[in-house]
This record gives structure tokens, C-alpha cells and sequence, in this order.
């Protein structure tokens, strides 16, 4: 089956991932929640912190016992005790006149409204103090609930956790967190010439290096990825792996390599000829993925991307990415994008985007970024390692001058060295 090779933009094929609904959610203990994206608001079952607590070592006080005192007349106050840490700070109520020991962490005493830090006090014995510095109401002290208030929201829905906001959600006594399901990705390598990378090619064979970016690609962005292995290009043979891939169940299918129109490319007349599957795209007006390939089963989507595994990286980036995203519950692709101008004139043609591999460099000066096109053969496979993202032609562009400004969006994870953050 050849045909059916028409050009759609990269914003009409983004369209169409709005016909995949985001996954169902689940419950997952924290120890698990690093990196999902919550399915709904989280609101503090409690005051954080659930007391009032001392950020310094030194004295409780009422601040107006210190009113106006100074290191040559410092306020005399009696030591009614010490809070110590992990006690009630109700076991002990400060009188007028008297101050409390007290470590950082530690609760207030009550009537008590604020700390003298321990370098502004001087202990004459074991029951008086003076204190040499005045405070105020609050000082060096976080109020009950300063933090977060009772029913407060702390984090909304659509939020990926990070580490931090893990330690938070224990901090108010949260354990699990409602999050959607990570999307399950099938990934499958075509190619008569494709041996997996444990073995020595033999002459005319190359190691099978898409499995393994696409799976990091897909695991980076937080789906699940499961390796199907190597098909040849037999439309026998991919049928029968992509029907393995319904049977996991997948969410999606990322097939690499046949998604041209070539004699030997048969990712459309596989997909096509799925049982219940529509083919909803095939082409982009992009370089390179100009042939890629998306198709729906139900909630299932299936992507037939290019063989070469540089254009593959860039066609997971623009078009897979956000569906992933999207099924992951994210409201956005999680791509950082700066604005880098360029180091030399780089040619393009109207009516396709052309996404250009650079480096990037910090120039003398401020926030000025350079980018440097990484160019090479189609089968090389260093520029992959050194470019740090991708610099954006827009279709209407006629190519970019030296010098002209553009965006470039960056690969996840990365920052280029010498590249100052901001």
C-alpha cells in the first residue's frame, strides 16, 4: 500500500493528539510519586507547622519584656525553664517578665511571641538572663499554619512531583497522592539489517540503536516502556508485533523505520489494515519527520517514525512527547526553550519547519546564546551526542542569517556547557 502522503502542519498533527483523553488515574504511595502528574488539587488536611516553632536557638519571650532594652541597659528576665524538643510547648506558660531556653524547631511556650537569639543574650545564672537586643512580635519564629493554613491547597492538579514536593505532602501527614496511569509505550525496530546490540554485525548489518533511545525517551518523559525487539520489513511480521503490543495492553506504539513510501516500507498498510484502526496522518511538513505516520485504535495511538535515529529523536520530541505528556495527565510537552541567535547563515525552505541540531554557547555578553548547527551525514551518529537542542525555522522562514535571532528547544535533562542558567 503506497499513497496517502499528504502534508499536514506540525499544529494540525498536535490537533489530533486532542482525540487521545488522558489516562485514568490511580493511587500511588509517595515513595512512587516522583515525576507523576497529580489528578487532583491537594488540599493540607492540617495547619503546617502544626505549632508554633522557633527558628533559632536562644530565648522565648514576650517581645514587649524586651522593649527598649540595649547591651548597656539589656532587659533582665527570669529563665522559667527549657521547651525541649518534641515536648508541647502548653507544658509551659511564660508569666510577664520571664523567658524560656529553646532550640530551633522547638514549639513556644505559650504567652510567648518570640525568640531572643542565644548571641543577644547573656545568662547571668541558672535563673536569670538578660537580653540585650529588642524584638518583636514574630521574630524568629514560624507562626502555626504560616506555612500552609487547614485546607489550604498546596499543590494543583496537573503538578509532576518533584522531590520537594514530596517532602511537603509528608510534612501534613500525606501518603499517597491521586495520579494518572504513566502510559505503556510498544516499541518495535524494523529492518532486514537490524541485529540487536549484543551481537557482531555481520557485513550489511547495523546494531539496533532506536529500541534504545526511544525506551530513555519514552522512561525520561514518564510513560513505560516495553521493547518488542526487531521485525524484518515483512508486513506479516509487523502485524504480528503490533497486535503484541495491543495485548499488553499499550498505550501507544512507536514503530521506527517503513514509514516512507519506499517498495519496503509497509508501517502505513500495517496500520491501515489493523482491525477498528484509522490512519489519521501521514506527513508532516517538517524537517526531517516528513513522513511520519499517526494512527488510532480506540485510545491507542500508533506512530510510524523514521528509521534514521537522529530524525526519529526529533519527530519523539515534536510529536510523541506531547501525547505522552498528555496521557500522563501534563498540560504541556515539559521542553525548556531559550532564545539563541545564530553563528552562521543557515538555509531553510518556505512552506516546512526546519528543526536544526546546534550547540549552544554563553557568549561575554549578558544572556547573549549562540547557536552553532551540529551538521553530519544521515547515518552519523555523533552530532546526536554533541547537540544540545534543536533550533527552530519557521515554515514561512526563508533560512536565518548570521547573527538573527531564534528559538531553540532543548533537549530534557540537558544543560550545555557554559551555557549560564537563568
Amino acid at each position: 500500500m503506497q499513497g496517502f502522503f499528504q502534508l499536514i502542519s506540525t499544529a494540525e498533527f498536535l490537533g489530533l493528539l486532542d482525540r487521545f483523553p488522558p489516562l485514568a488515574t490511580e493511587r500511588v504511595p509517595l515513595a512512587r510519586g516522583l515525576g507523576r502528574i497529580l489528578a487532583d488539587e491537594v488540599t493540607s488536611p492540617e495547619a503546617l507547622p502544626p505549632f508554633a516553632r522557633a527558628t533559632m536557638d536562644g530565648f522565648a519571650v514576650r517581645a514587649r519584656d524586651t522593649f527598649g532594652c540595649s547591651d548597656s541597659e539589656p532587659a533582665l528576665l527570669t529563665i522559667a525553664g527549657e521547651i525541649a524538643m518534641g515536648r508541647a510547648g502548653s507544658e509551659l506558660a511564660l508569666l510577664p517578665g520571664q523567658a524560656a531556653t529553646i532550640w530551633t524547631g522547638g514549639a513556644l511556650p505559650s504567652q510567648a511571641d518570640s525568640v531572643v537569639m542565644v548571641e543577644y543574650s547573656h545568662r547571668l545564672d541558672e535563673r536569670t538572663v538578660e537580653i540585650q537586643r529588642p524584638v518583636a512580635p514574630g521574630d524568629n519564629v514560624i507562626r502555626e499554619g504560616e506555612d500552609y493554613a487547614h485546607d489550604a491547597v498546596v499543590l494543583r492538579r496537573g503538578h509532576q512531583l518533584r522531590p520537594q514536593d514530596l517532602g511537603v505532602l509528608a510534612g501534613i501527614g500525606i501518603t499517597s497522592v491521586a495520579v494518572h496511569r504513566r502510559p505503556r509505550v510498544a516499541i518495535i525496530s524494523t529492518g532486514d539489517e537490524l541485529i540487536p546490540p549484543e551481537r557482531q554485525p555481520a557485513p550489511g548489518q547495523i546494531r539496533d540503536i532506536n529500541s534504545t533511545t526511544l525506551a530513555a525517551l519514552v522512561e525520561e518523559c514518564g510513560g513505560e516502556a516495553v521493547a518488542l525487539g526487531i521485525t524484518s520489513d515483512s508486513p506479516e511480521e509487523l502485524s504480528e508485533a503490533c497486535r503484541k503490543a495491543l495485548a499488553l495492553p499499550a498505550d501507544a506504539v512507536l514503530l521506527s523505520g517503513g514509514s516512507s513510501v519506499g517498495r519496503r516500507d509497509f508501517t502505513l498498510e500495517v496500520f491501515a489494515r489493523l482491525e477498528h484502526t484509522e490512519v489519521l496522518a501521514h506527513g508532516v511538513s517538517i524537517r526531517p519527520g516528513k513522513p511520519t505516520i499517526l494512527a488510532r485504535r480506540d485510545n491507542i495511538a500508533f506512530f510510524g517514525l523514521p528509521g534514521h535515529v537522529g530524525s526519529a529523536i526529533v519527530v519523539f520530541h515534536l510529536l510523541v512527547r506531547p501525547l505522552l505528556r498528555r496521557l500522563a495527565g501534563a498540560a504541556d510537552d515539559g521542553l525548556r526553550r531559550i532564545r539563541a541567535v545564530t553563528s552562521e547563515q543557515i538555509p531553510s525552505v518556505v512552506g516546512r519547519e526546519d528543526y536544526v541540531r546546534v550547540a549552544l554557547h554563553q557568549e561575554d555578553a549578558p544572556r547573549r546564546v549562540t547557536a552553532t548547527p551540529v551538521y553530519g551525514k544521515s547515518g552519523l551518529l555523533n552530532p546526536l551526542v554533541r547537540a544540545d537542542g534543536l533550533l527552530i525555522i519557521k515554515r514561512d522562514t526563508e533560512g536565518l542569517d548570521e547573527g538573527e535571532e531564534a528559538e531553540v528547544l532543548l533537549f530534557p535533562g540537558h544543560h550545555p556547557a557554559g551555557l549560564a542558567t537563568y
